[in-house]
């Protein structure tokens, strides 16, 4: 007995030596780290802040709080309790604005929140800090505008994100309120209100055996739903796509059948389902995909079919491997994404161009006392260029116009999809208020980033700066164009080639550099797309520029350099080089 009690006695002093030696039992449970500890602490003093009306009165109470948590997001910016860090510093200064009345209170917020969706990106808790930003301005701030952006950011940056739902309804009610903002005098003019029904005014159609774009012009904006029907043999029914149009009707010049035949699409047909919904259906022959998006000014809706795909063999590439986390969002246009493209992993090249001269017919463009109108100095240019690139990088090249005449803007995309073109390029010249600003820029499609960048896609969508319920539409478009990134190296390639051609003969040319926007012409492209500004027709010495052989002529030097250095890119990368 005594020796078994002796060694009892033993082997407790040994597991006592062994615990001192070894930090504890908590070192053999999972051991909690410096930024875990720091949360917790916070976590604490700000429970016991809300719990407390008469601390909640003093500031210092709450900036206490706010140091707790800066300790965890300044301390260990690359650790996971830094992101939490922030999230509820951001809801700390929201909270503190409601006893303080202080706008900076809510400016820090919305700060903190942006700091988090950027540098966490990743983070489960990035989607929710976007959408915070957006509850600020719409029930804080009053900023409806604001906070409409706000939320699409989460619609696009975060498509798999759980508060994309929530941000998707915000959007929805604050469209309606956006729309009455902007049109105020239309309501006056047209009191039919929400009772009256909006006229169907025409049906276009342009088509070749893959690709079909149907546009459905309508008086006014409406609400609209589509679906896909199975084929009924039974009824000799084929399979169906149809448009509902709500609070509709359509007239009876339209509402026989539209012939397509093309392949894709058998017909279409618009009559009126009920008394207040016109219904358009399109009888499928063979169809792979479709597309519907809206435009502005006037209203209309468009559909893009196309056929089903036959998958040739992808040649095999060797691309080195490269561990990299997961991008959600969009990315930035400062320079050029170096990675393989998707271009030369599919082995294509550039053949044939399309080159969209802006403008035409009843539509000048920008223009000036005395008869410079865009639309004549862009097709004069458009011409040239072309017959430089079919002389220097052997391409076929077709334009959109290649005379006065007025093409609408969704027809000039439907035209490069219908030619199966490898690259769209459109053609325009700028202008501003202030005759001192000038310079060069191009743009891609993407969310605009910039102020002027609205205005200047609002007056190349001939549309209003202000009519951002449409860009909701616009950019769930661009998240399924697999071409933002192959149209973002295009342009910095073509800006540059511009650039470094006319500073060769010409001095104080300036770089606006590459940016994006929301144009209605670039929407849909199924190729590489870019639109560029050649200039300010408001500006004298751009305006004698623009009018200028020889300028236009190293302008357009510098665009087949860029267009040739894309195709190089393209070339090199699939080749390994």
């Amino acid at each position: 007995m005594r020796l078994r009690s002796s060694l009892k006695i033993i082997g407790l002093m040994w597991v006592c030596c062994l615990l001192v030696a070894t930090g504890g039992p908590e070192a053999w449970a999972k051991k909690v780290t410096k930024p875990q500890l720091l949360l917790k602490k916070a976590d604490s003093g700000a429970r016991s802040l809300y719990g407390s009306g008469k601390k909640m009165r003093y500031r210092h109470h709450w900036m206490n709080c706010i140091g707790r948590y800066e300790k965890v997001y300044k301390g260990y910016p690359k650790s996971n309790e830094a992101a939490w860090a922030l999230y509820r510093t951001g809801r700390l200064y929201t909270k503190l604005y409601r006893y303080s009345g202080l706008g900076k209170d809510l400016d820090e917020a919305v700060a903190i929140y942006r700091k988090l969706v950027k540098n966490y990106t990743q983070h489960r808790l990035a989607d929710d800090a976007q959408y915070q930003i957006g509850e600020i301005f719409y029930r804080l701030k009053n900023n409806p505008s604001q906070a409409y952006v706000e939320y699409l950011k989460v619609d696009i940056k975060f498509p798999s994100g759980d508060m994309r739902p929530k941000a998707r309804s915000m959007m929805d009610k604050l469209a309606l309120v956006l729309s009455r903002k902007t049109n105020p005098a239309k309501r006056t003019q047209n009191p039919a209100s929400s009772n009256a029904l909006t006229k169907v005014n025409d049906i276009r159609h342009w088509s070749t055996p893959n690709y079909t774009r149907v546009v459905i012009d309508l008086e006014r904006p409406v609400k609209y739903d589509s679906h896909i029907l199975r084929a009924d043999p039974g009824l000799d029914k084929p399979r169906r796509l149809y448009v509902d149009l709500k609070k509709a009707y359509v007239h009876s010049d339209i509402e026989s059948t539209i012939p397509i035949g093309d392949g894709l699409l058998q017909r279409a047909r618009a009559g009126q389902h009920n008394k207040d919904k016109v219904r358009v259906v399109l009888d499928i022959n063979s169809i792979g995909g479709h597309k519907i998006f809206h435009l502005y000014d006037p209203y209309r809706i468009v559909v893009d079919v196309r056929g089903i795909e036959k998958k040739a063999p992808r040649p095999k590439v060797e691309v080195a491997k490269k561990d990299r986390p997961v991008r959600k969002g969009i990315r930035k246009v400062k320079r050029p994404d170096k990675t393989v493209s998707l271009a030369s992993q599919l082995g294509l090249n550039v053949k044939r161009i399309v080159i969209d001269p802006g403008h035409g017919g009843k539509d000048p463009g920008c223009y000036l006392k005395g008869g410079i109108k865009e639309k004549d100095i862009v097709l004069k240019f458009a011409k040239a260029l072309a017959q430089k690139i079919r002389k220097q990088l052997k391409c076929e090249v077709i334009l959109t116009r290649d005379r006065d005449v007025f093409v609408p803007l969704e027809r000039r995309t439907a035209f490069a999809n219908m030619k199966k073109a490898d690259l769209f390029i459109s053609l325009h010249i700028n202008a501003h208020r202030q005759s001192s600003v000038r310079g060069l820029e191009t743009y891609f499609l993407n969310m605009a980033t910039d102020k002027r960048a609205v205005m200047v896609a609002a007056r190349e969508n001939a549309t209003s700066e202000k009519n951002i319920s449409d860009l909701q539409t616009i950019l769930n478009d661009l998240m399924l164009n697999t071409k933002i990134t192959e149209s973002s190296k295009l342009a910095h390639e073509v800006q540059s080639g511009m650039l470094t051609s006319a500073r060769r003969r010409y001095k104080t040319v300036k770089n606006l550099g590459v940016k994006q926007a929301p144009f209605y012409v670039l929407i849909g492209a199924e190729m590489p797309a870019v639109l560029i500004e050649t200039g300010f027709i408001t500006n004298p010495t751009e305006r004698k520029r623009l009018l200028s052989a020889k300028y236009m002529d190293r302008l357009s030097v510098g665009i087949v350099a860029g267009i040739d250095q894309y195709i190089k890119s393209i070339n090199q990368s699939y080749q390994g080089g």
